[in-house]
């Protein structure tokens, strides 16, 4: 009988989630029924009871609900982050963790040769998709992170919770113009989303700086568009993150950890297709 799994989040509707994990199972071998569930705040702990799933992904706007409802029952990782996106079930309820943070650096580092020691990275965004990262950039070895954020206590509270003040700051919105430029710029906000434009300086970009977007398709549009028009080296979208995140939560789930390359590609020429249709 096939375990049941799920993503859960809003909108919902685009994810390629469902797409990537029956990839990772016809490689596996292994029999399993994963949907696209939309779920707000307000209703995820109870479409999630509903569900009667084995296992789930969490997105926007989800991880942090996801992880208050997972309690002490949290990884290391999730625990840092202070977010959850992917769900565990067990005899004892729910266990949380969080892949993101992996996954970004496994793409960036091995899939588009970014060398992310001693960057000065720049977070647009304190919310889940912010939390679930940084973590995992500050032991990869970067210099400083700056995090901005339209309203200033949320990046304070991340800029504390990471518990490196050394390296770790936060500003808000309007601080912009006057940060100076960076190595490395990450969009984590979820205004393309909601329709909304980011309007950001260009003098945040230098000759080396590579923009990273940690949504995939038309969302992450927007962003790369201006990064590119900014003077960027390179634009990466959140597609292979989410390939990378997704073998971690697979590996949780079923114990092996799929071939990631062979899904990339399979969903980049499906991305091209999809664009190329509209």
């Amino acid at each position: 009988m096939s375990k049941r799994y799920a993503v859960f989040g809003s909108p919902i509707a685009h994810s390629q989630s469902p797409f990537i994990h029956a990839a990772f199972a016809k490689q596996a071998r292994i029999a399993l029924d994963y949907t696209a569930i939309e779920a707000g705040p307000e209703d995820f702990a109870g479409k999630l009871a509903a569900s009667g799933v084995d296992g789930a992904n969490v997105t926007l706007p989800l991880k942090e609900v996801a992880f208050a409802l997972c309690g002490d029952r949290v990884s290391t990782r999730a625990q840092r982050a202070r977010a959850v996106n992917t769900l565990v079930r067990d005899a004892d309820g729910w266990r949380g963790d969080n892949t993101d943070g992996i996954g970004l650096v496994r793409d960036l580092t091995e899939r588009h040769g970014i060398d992310l020691r001693q960057r000065r990275v720049l977070m647009l965004g304190a919310g889940g998709a912010a939390r679930g990262v940084t973590p995992a950039l500050l032991d990869a070895g970067i210099r400083e992170l700056m995090i901005v954020n339209r309203t200033r206590e949320r990046a304070d509270a991340l800029a504390d919770a990471l518990g490196e003040p050394a390296r770790v700051h936060a500003r808000g919105w309007d601080a912009l113009p006057k940060l100076g430029s960076y190595d490395l710029l990450i969009n984590a906000t979820s205004a393309a989303h909601s329709g909304a434009l980011l309007s950001l300086p260009m003098a945040l970009v230098e000759s080396r700086s590579a923009a990273v977007d940690v949504s995939y398709g038309e969302a992450a549009v927007p962003f790369l568009a201006w990064a590119r028009a900014a003077g960027c080296v390179k634009t990466v979208d959140g597609l292979g993150m989410l390939v990378e995140q997704a073998a971690e939560s697979f590996l949780l789930w079923h114990g092996v950890r799929p071939d990631t390359d062979a899904v990339y590609a399979q969903l980049s020429a499906r991305s091209i297709a999809l664009f190329t249709a509209d």
